[in-house]
């Protein structure tokens, strides 16, 4: 009796073992949020005077500002239709908001850590103070200029009815670097690949110009209607110029000079027809096309008859390739750097009598259409701005 008891003992035992040992092997690691992109910018109170942290309310004394944001493109960072359906993706981890939406705020769960570091199984919990309307609002006037509960300026001023910090250092390129650097390979598949940053650190402005120089051009006014002119700076974030919604205002910053060669209003049968564009990255600190991989540049001359049909065309792009699948992979690379140049060439030999236009076209696109259609985005979403365009009637004799 004694010995089955003893027995049953030792069985009981490892059982209890072999389930501790199962527990730990089966125990989920809570990793902690350490790299800056994992995580957003701590909830903010409500600096005292004011109602809301929405740009709307900023609006209300700050006209100017608020009418130049609503035309920006930080304006539609959340509401971006592309980012939209990036975000339904099954691919998509949660980590990507927080440049669209910055503010804890502005997001309905709180990322506490990573299960087992895996970006894709995040702890969350509810957030009580998430505001749906802030949400809206993308890369608002808060996202940059509330932090520790006040409203942070370049300047200072002890006149304001809110809370306020003067603090030019935070307001510096460095806060827009912040976003527009995200450069990290999160899994294979998925690789942060905007180096805005760096590209103006190796270039040939570092040190003279920064970003707010181009971006958010200075000037002179009143920030508050009554309170007198002072420096100021545009808040339209000038960039691509590529409407984020077909139809809405936006404003455009193109880094490139266009240089077209001369073309000849008649030519001989035989007489071959030349022609030259150069394009220059003559005004940005950066490469161009920067940011988001998927953009490019179109370069398109196209030889037409009398009836507008295209006899002869040459077509040439500016900006990466990429493969996504198996691996995220850069396969091409020939953006402009800083005052590089580079020209494309067009030649046609008329072999008869007729009447000609030399079409050529320079566009700058958010994406090709294959993309757009693989993100189901419609004819609401605009895919390019032309930025130079030009005809040359041309008579072979």
């Amino acid at each position: 009796m004694q010995k089955k008891i003893v027995y049953l003992s030792l069985i009981v035992f490892a059982g209890i073992v072999a389930y501790q040992v199962f527990l730990k092997a089966t125990e989920k690691e809570i990793h902690p949020l350490t790299k800056s992109w994992e995580k957003a910018v701590p909830h903010q109170q409500i600096p005292q005077g004011l109602a809301s942290l929405s740009a709307e309310q900023c609006g209300a004394c700050h006209v100017k500002h608020y009418e130049e944001w609503q035309h920006s493109t930080h304006s539609h960072a959340w509401t971006d239709l592309q980012f939209q359906a990036e975000l339904k993706k099954e691919s998509s981890p949660y980590l990507c908001i927080n440049c669209h939406i910055p503010l804890q705020n502005q997001q309905e769960f709180i990322v506490t850590g990573l299960i087992d570091g895996d970006i894709y199984q995040p702890v969350k919990e509810k957030n009580p103070h998430f505001d749906k309307k802030l949400q809206q609002e993308g890369i608002n006037c808060a996202s940059c200029h509330v932090r520790d509960n006040v409203v942070i300026g370049s300047t200072g001023t002890t006149k304001a009815p809110h809370a306020t910090r003067k603090d030019p250092v935070f307001l510096s390129e460095k806060l827009c670097i912040s976003c527009h650097n995200a450069n990290a390979v999160v899994t294979s598949t998925l690789v942060c690949s905007f180096e805005t940053g760096d590209e103006w650190k190796a270039g040939p402005y570092y040190g003279q110009k920064n970003c707010i120089s181009c971006h958010m051009e200075p000037t002179k006014r009143e920030v508050v209607a009554g309170f007198g002119e002072r420096l100021s700076h545009l808040h339209y974030f000038a960039g691509s110029g590529i409407p984020k919604v077909k139809g809405a205002k936006t404003k455009a910053l193109n880094g490139l000079a266009f240089y077209p060669s001369k073309v000849e209003k008649s030519y001989a049968v035989n007489q071959e027809i030349v022609y030259h564009l150069k394009l220059k990255n003559e005004f940005a600190g950066h490469r161009v096309p920067s940011g988001d991989p998927e953009r490019f540049f179109g370069i398109s001359m196209e030889l037409l008859d009398e009836n507008g049909r295209p006899i002869a065309q040459k077509t040439d792009r500016i900006g990466e390739k990429w493969e996504w699948y198996p691996a995220a992979k850069k396969l091409e690379d020939n953006n402009l750097n800083p005052k590089e140049e580079r020209t494309f060439a067009f030649a046609y030999k008329p072999t008869k009598k007729q009447k000609l236009t030399l079409a050529v076209k320079v566009t700058k696109n958010r994406l090709d259409q294959k993309s757009a259609d693989y993100n189901k985005l419609d004819e609401r979403y605009p895919l390019f701005i032309t930025v130079f365009e030009e005809k040359y009637a041309i008579e072979v004799r």
